[in-house]
C-alpha cells in the first residue's frame, strides 16, 4: 500500500506541474443577483388594465438551468497562509483507520463541496422532513357562484425549490376552492422567488403567467405533466388548471386584512436537497443559506457543533462561490457528521448525494463504466479561475472487499479537467487495491419525483415565518 501510495502521490503531482489552469465547470451553478438588485421599487398601485402578451413565450430547456454567470464575484484577497501543495487527500476507514494522509491539514477552496456544510446546517436546523411554506392569501370577497375573487390574489413564501410544476398545482387548488378569476392584482411578497431566480419581481410574473392556461409557458406545461406522470396521476393530466389574475404583478408586504385561502408545502428537506447535491445548483444552496443566517450562520454551526476554530474556516458563501477554506481533514469531519445526522433520520448517504454513474448532474458521466457505476457516492466542487483553478471530490466509495471508505480530495492551482482525471485515477486505484469496485445497494428515483412530493392545506402553517405577515 506504501509504495502504491507514493507512486500515486508522484504522479498526481507532476501531471499538476505539468497543467494549465483553466477547464470548463460542470457543477457550477452561478447565484442570480439579490432581490435587491434585479428588483425595482414597487409604484404606487393604480387601477390598470390586465396585461397583454406582446412577445412571444421562450420555452427553456426540459432541465432548470441557472444563467450563466461569473463564478468567482465574491472578495478574494484576505491574510491567509501560502498554499504550499496543490493536492490534499485524506481517505480513512469507516472506523477512523487512516488510509491515506497528503496535506490534510492545509487549507484548500472546496469550491461547490461547501454545500456539504449547508446541507448538514440545514438536517440539524430544520430536520429531515421539513417543508419550506408558501402561502395564497386573498385580500377581497370571494363570489363563489362566479368564482371570482373580488381583489387580490397574493403569494408569500421562502421556498428555494419552488417551479413552474408548483404553480400550475397552485392554480388546481385555487380552482378547487372555486377560484378561477381575480379581478385585481398579484401581489408577491419580497423574498417570494420561483424557477432559481433571485427577483421577486420576476418571479411574480412568471407566477402570474404559470397560473393562467392562456399564459402559461410550454416548459410549465411541460413539467406539469412530468409531475403527474411521476406520481401517476392520471386525473391531473387530463385536468387544465388555470387562474386569471386580470391586474398586474407587485411586490408588497401581505396586506392587512388579506387571508390566507391555501397553503403549498415543498417536498421534504432531503428531496430538496437530493436535486440540490445532485445538480450542486448554487441558487437553491444560497436560499437555504440565508434561512440559516448565510455563511456566517453556518460558520457558526462548524465552530460550535463541531469545534473548529474560528479563524480556521473561511465561509464566503454556502453555495461554494468565490474564496472558501477548509482543511481536508474538517471537510471529513463535516462529512461524518453529515452520515450521523443522516443515519437519525434512518437516511443514508445516497438520499441526499448523487450516485456516480446512475443519478443525473455532476457524477452522472464520472465513475459511468460497467464495473466502477455506483460505486461511488460524492460531492464535486469545481472554480476553473477563482484560485488559479480549484477541484474537490468529497465522499465514499466501496469494494469488493466488502469495505466503505471515506475520502476527501482538494485540488488548487491548476486545470480542473486533470485534477479531476487524477482523482478518479486516485480512487480506482484504491479500489482496485481492494478487491475492485462494488456498488452501493441503491434504488435511484427520478429528481421529477423527488420534488413532486409536495402538499397543501388551507390552514396557516403553525409557528412559521416563512412568509411574510401582514403589516
Amino acid at each position: 500500500m506504501g509504495s502504491l501510495k507514493t507512486s500515486r502521490v508522484i504522479l498526481a503531482l507532476g501531471i499538476f506541474l505539468s497543467s494549465l489552469a483553466g477547464a470548463r465547470a460542470q457543477d457550477v451553478r452561478p447565484v442570480a443577483p439579490t432581490t435587491q438588485q434585479q428588483q425595482s421599487t414597487p409604484s404606487p398601485r393604480t387601477p390598470i388594465t390586465r396585461p397583454v402578451l406582446t412577445t412571444p413565450i421562450v420555452v427553456p430547456t426540459a432541465e432548470p438551468v441557472v444563467p450563466a454567470a461569473p463564478e468567482d464575484f465574491l472578495p478574494q484577497a484576505f491574510d491567509e497562509k501560502p498554499i504550499f501543495s496543490r493536492q490534499g487527500v485524506l481517505v480513512e476507514k469507516l472506523a477512523g483507520e487512516v488510509v491515506l494522509d497528503q496535506a490534510s491539514d492545509q487549507s484548500f477552496n472546496p469550491a461547490s463541496a461547501v454545500k456539504l456544510t449547508t446541507a448538514l446546517a440545514a438536517l440539524r436546523t430544520f430536520g429531515a422532513k421539513h417543508r419550506f411554506a408558501t402561502a395564497i392569501w386573498i385580500n377581497g370577497t370571494f363570489d363563489k357562484a362566479t368564482g371570482t375573487v373580488n381583489g387580490d390574489l397574493v403569494v408569500a413564501g421562502r421556498d428555494p425549490s419552488f417551479h413552474y410544476e408548483h404553480a400550475v398545482a397552485v392554480a388546481r387548488e385555487l380552482n378547487g376552492l372555486g377560484i378561477r378569476t381575480v379581478t385585481g392584482d398579484l401581489i408577491v411578497a419580497p423574498r417570494f422567488t420561483m424557477n432559481f431566480s433571485a427577483s421577486s419581481l420576476r418571479s411574480g410574473e412568471v407566477f402570474y403567467d404559470t397560473l393562467d392556461a392562456t399564459r402559461r409557458p410550454a416548459a410549465a406545461t411541460r413539467a406539469w405533466y412530468d409531475m403527474r406522470l411521476a406520481l401517476g396521476d392520471a386525473a391531473g393530466l387530463q385536468a387544465t388548471p388555470s387562474v386569471a389574475v386580470m391586474g398586474a404583478v407587485y411586490v408588497d408586504s401581505v396586506p392587512k386584512g388579506a387571508r390566507v385561502v391555501l397553503t403549498h408545502y415543498s417536498s421534504p428537506l432531503v428531496d430538496v436537497l437530493k436535486v440540490l447535491l445532485c445538480y450542486s445548483n448554487n441558487f437553491m444552496a444560497e436560499r437555504l443559506g440565508d434561512a440559516l443566517g448565510g455563511p456566517q450562520g453556518v460558520k457558526r454551526l462548524l465552530t460550535t457543533e463541531l469545534g473548529f476554530a474560528p479563524d480556521s474556516i473561511r465561509l464566503a458563501s454556502t453555495s461554494g462561490l468565490g474564496v472558501n477554506r477548509l482543511t481536508p481533514r474538517q471537510m471529513l469531519k463535516v462529512y461524518r457528521a453529515l452520515l450521523a445526522e443522516l443515519k437519525k433520520n434512518n437516511l443514508k448517504a445516497a438520499d441526499i448525494l448523487p450516485v456516480a454513474g446512475v443519478d443525473p448532474g455532476t457524477l452522472q458521466k464520472r465513475y459511468a463504466d460497467s464495473a466502477a457505476r455506483g460505486s461511488v457516492i460524492g460531492k464535486t466542487g469545481t472554480l476553473p479561475h477563482t484560485d488559479g483553478g480549484a477541484s474537490a471530490l468529497v465522499g465514499q466509495f466501496r469494494t469488493r472487499d466488502g469495505e466503505t471508505l471515506l475520502f476527501v480530495i482538494f485540488n488548487q492551482r491548476g486545470s480542473v479537467r486533470r485534477f479531476r482525471d487524477s482523482q478518479d485515477m486516485l480512487i480506482s486505484d484504491l479500489q482496485n487495491a481492494r478487491g475492485g469496485p462494488a456498488p452501493f445497494t441503491y434504488t435511484p428515483h427520478t429528481l421529477a419525483m423527488r420534488l413532486a412530493t409536495s402538499e397543501f392545506d388551507g390552514a396557516k402553517p403553525a409557528g412559521t415565518d416563512e412568509y411574510e405577515p401582514p403589516n
